[in-house]
């Protein structure tokens, strides 16, 4: 016959099982060093100057030079569309180049490389209808770039 003292109680939900100290104290030091070395590392203290950038510190970083084509896309009601498809080729070129939509302000970007050139900006309105169920129709617009630059046009609907 066994007891009920002989046996050791189950701890409660509410006790809590701490571990001593001196066997906990070595694992807290290896976690506070794995930590600080992720950390400095992620911040690249400790790496070399050269190997902390791309370039040396005495060379400047070269970005390729670009112009920007800035427009809004204006419904037949002067008001910005939104989710128009725009196509910007270089006008001497059949092929499309850029494909962009307008956002929410019926506006685009695109950068093109920078230099002398024209190009021609088309929105394709392929299942676009006004409010009125009418069919939109829209023109092509001629930009001229000389630089890097940036240009503003827009796009007006009827």
């Amino acid at each position: 016959m066994i007891s009920p003292r002989s046996r050791t109680p189950l701890p409660s939900p509410i006790d809590f099982c701490f571990r001593d100290a001196p066997r906990m104290a070595p694992l807290g030091l290896c976690v506070s060093v794995c930590v600080s070395l992720c950390v400095l590392t992620t911040l690249g203290i400790g790496k070399s100057a050269v190997s902390a950038d791309k370039f040396p510190p005495g060379q400047a970083q070269r970005e390729t030079p670009y112009a920007l084509i800035f427009g809004t896309v204006w419904g037949p009601d002067d008001r910005p569309v939104y989710g128009v498809k725009i196509k910007i080729r270089r006008e001497g070129e059949k092929k499309v180049r850029w494909e962009q939509y307008s956002n929410r302000s019926g506006e685009f970007a695109q950068r093109v490389p920078a230099g002398k050139q024209d190009y021609v900006i088309s929105a394709d309105l392929k299942g676009l209808k006004s409010t009125n169920g009418r069919p939109l129709l829209g023109e092509e617009v001629k930009v001229h770039v000389d630089g890097d630059e940036r240009v503003d046009t827009g796009l007006h609907l009827k």
